[in-house]
Formats: structure tokens, sequence, C-alpha cells
């Protein structure tokens, strides 16, 4: 019974931090209009907070294992509080920028600590299950928060959908006090004998495929609500009906990956990124006809989504086996690296915009399509486990 509880709380502190994460690219035009500034602009929102979550994650994650992780959480859940509540406040692209950092500092520690208690509360026949549903918390922001966070935005103020995270900040805390595991393995290590992970090249080659997938996700996703109403033509009703369908797809694209990683996992994800790939080149051409647009927007949502449990489960494998001693480092690469990529994902999208149309992000994603395909199958044919399809 505390197992289901421990993996539904689990599942709710990825939402939480998805909302807050993603919630941003839901309400950008309204902050736009209310900072009276542009959207190439506040597209920097977004690469700053990745790039901030990339850098600070692994230094917190290192450093927190001198101390017990489930105090460490604790501490990091208040400082994420205080951030979100900034957000909720900011008055201007300063304190708005200041408040995203700070958020972003702590949010990739928190769900990489998560992960390592899954990893420990969970039957390990059940992991890779459990592992999806946390990347699926992610999936049901998109599905539920960002668009309420949307529809709070357009009907009320972009800032009360920040403070509806605030109040899910509160109740995840309380329920981290009563059910976090206090009892979780740790290895004290210093931050270099962390980094030996890194000399692995199955690291190296894991990490910058998640970068290459989740940079051609940003290359179209930063800028999903103009893309949608300006050039697929369909009215803010449809909007937030279609986020919803967007979420949807993320989720079923999660509990598809954690069936990949029961049957294969990184061995399996070649072809799903060639389709992406091809997918992309496509998009451009089909916004004049709407709804085969959307279709090839709902599939990329899949296909986006689906890499998270392989990835993540090839790396515990590879820190079990090891570097044990990377334990804790190795459960924040699946969100260190893909914050890196949303970073440059999204800013290449602020700086496509600026020199070319917005109907031509589809051939930048298709760049980094085609690079996170040629890395998964190098990939695949260095890591030889999670053969057991």
């Amino acid at each position: 019974m505390k197992y289901r509880l421990q993996a539904i709380l689990f599942v709710f502190v990825a939402f939480m931090l998805g909302c807050n994460e993603y919630m941003i690219v839901g309400v950008l035009p309204d902050v736009a209009h209310d900072y009276h500034d542009s959207l190439g602009r506040l597209g920097l929102l977004v690469t700053v907070f990745a790039l901030v979550y990339a850098i600070f994650t692994p230094l917190i994650t290192s450093m927190a294992s001198r101390w017990r992780r489930h105090h460490v959480l604790l501490v990091l859940m208040v400082i994420f509080f205080i951030g979100n509540t900034w957000t909720a406040m900011a008055s201007n692209f300063i304190s708005m920028l200041l408040s995203r950092i700070l958020t972003a500092s702590v949010a990739g520690a928190i769900i990489s600590m998560v992960l390592v208690m899954a990893s420990y509360v969970a039957p390990r026949e059940k992991r890779a299950s459990l592992v999806s549903w946390v990347f699926a918390g992610f999936s049901i922001a998109s599905v539920i928060g960002i668009p309420i966070g949307t529809v709070i935005s357009t009907t009320l103020s972009w800032h009360d959908s920040f403070w509806m995270i605030s109040v899910i900040t509160i109740i995840v805390f309380i329920a981290l006090i009563w059910l976090v595991p206090r009892d979780t393995p740790q290895f004290k290590s210093t931050l270099s004998k962390q980094f030996v992970l890194f000399k692995d090249s199955r690291i190296i080659l894991g990490v910058c495929f998640i970068v290459a997938v989740c940079a051609a996700d940003y290359t179209v996703y930063t800028y999903i609500r103009p893309l949608i109403t300006n050039e697929m033509g369909f009215d803010n009703t449809w909007l937030n009906w279609l986020l919803f369908g967007m979420g949807i797809f993320f989720i079923i694209g999660n509990k598809f990956g954690g069936y990949l990683a029961d049957r294969g996992g990184v061995h399996r994800l070649s072809g799903i990124y060639a389709a992406m790939t091809v997918l992309f080149l496509i998009f451009g051409p089909a916004l004049p006809f709407k709804w085969g647009a959307i279709i090839i927007v709902a599939v990329l949502c899949v296909a986006f989504s689906c890499y998270g449990s392989s990835t993540q489960l090839m790396f515990l494998d590879i820190a079990e086996k090891q570097y044990p001693q990377s334990l804790d480092l190795a459960s924040s690469l699946n969100s260190i690296f893909a914050n890196i990529g949303i970073s440059l994902g999204s800013f290449t999208a602020s700086q496509a915009v600026t020199f070319t149309a917005m109907s031509n992000l589809g051939y930048v994603g298709a760049l980094y399509g085609l690079l996170a395909t040629v890395l998964v199958i190098i990939l695949s044919r260095r890591y030889t486990g999670m053969r057991n399809y």
C-alpha cells in the first residue's frame, strides 16, 4: 500500500515540475503582451531555464550525496516554492528571468532524487513501469497543467497560472514529509569521482542522443501556440483542446517508452527517430492542411517522449555495474541533458524565427532528428544490456 502511495507521489512531483517548466510555453504570448516585449526575446526564458537546469543539476546532485537524501529533497522543495512564487509575482522581464533561474537551479536535482528513490522502492520487475510513469508525470502536466494554465492565463492572468503551481507545491511538500523513503542507500563521493561516469563512451553517446532529441522537440514546441493559431489557423477555443490532446500523446509516448524499455530498450529506438526526422521534413508543407499538421504533431509527441525509460534504465544499469559512486549523477543524466537539448532547441528556434518564417522550423528539427538517429544507432551497437526481447 505504501509503495503505491509513494509511486503516485513521485508521479505528482514530476507533474508539479512539468507544470512549472512547460507552462511558460502556453502563457508566453500573454507575458509578451503584459511586458510589451517580443516573443523572440521572451523565448529566451525557455532557453535560460533549461541551461541553468542543466548546469546546476549535476552540481547539486553530486554535493547532496554528503547529506541524507530525503532532507536535501525537502530543502530543495522549499527553494522551488520560493522561485515559483517569485515567478507568479514577477512584474518585469528581469524579475521573471531571475525567478526562473532560481527555480531551474533546483528542479533537476528534485526529479533526480525522486528517480533514485523510485528505483529503490520499486520491485526490480516494476522499475521500468514506475520510471515511465514518473516521466509520464511531465506529460500529465502537458495534458492537464498546460491547458489549465493557459485557460487561467487567458481568462484571469498568467500570474495566476503560477500561483496554482505554488499551491500544488505545498501539497507535494506535505506528502513528501509523510511518504518519502528515509533509508535509500547512498555513496558519499567527491565531485570528481561522480564525473568519472563521463569516461564511458556509452554514456557520452546516450546524453548526446538525448540532447539531439530534445533540441528537435523544442525547435517546434517553443512556438507551438503561434504555430497552432497563426500557421494552422485554429482559434483559441481549439488551442486548449489541442494542447490537451498533445499531452495525451505525450503520455502514450511515455508508456510506449516503458514498453520498449522492457523489450530491448535503446536497441529499439533507431526506427522511431528515423520516422521522426521524416515527419519534421513534411511538417512545414503540411501546415496549410491544419488537421494533417495536427496529426503529425500528435505522432511527433509520441516519438519525443518514448526514449526516457530506455535511456534512464541504461544509465542506471551502467552505473550500478561499473560506477556505483556515480549513481545519483547517473539518475540525473536524462533531465540534465534533456534541458541542454531544450535550451539548444529553443535558442535555435528563437534565432530561426528572426531570420526565416516560422513554418520552416520543421526543417531545423529534421537536422536534429537525423543526428539523434545516427547517435542511437551507434549507441545500440556499443551497449550490450537490455536485450531481453
